[in-house]
């Protein structure tokens, strides 16, 4: 015989007629890596982004940067 605990999950009316879809963690996370597309660059615009990338790390590093809470805190 197995051994099986049984969980009660309660869910509201007007969440559950809109539609609902249980899976287990593993898939939703596959799901998750496969809805969001996959862009690679080549040539001039991989080089220029490779260097940019670069030089706000190293900005980073030298402390040039701030923390904001919003685009508004750039002004």
């Amino acid at each position: 015989m197995t051994n099986t605990t049984l969980t009660t999950i309660k869910i509201s009316q007007s969440v559950f007629k809109k539609g609902m879809v249980v899976l287990p963690l593993a898939e939703y996370r596959e799901l998750q890596a496969r809805a969001v597309p996959t862009y690679y660059l080549t040539g001039k615009k991989a080089l220029a982004l490779d260097r940019l990338v670069k030089e706000g790390l190293a900005e980073h590093r030298a402390g040039k940067t701030r923390q904001i809470k919003s685009l508004a805190d750039l002004r």
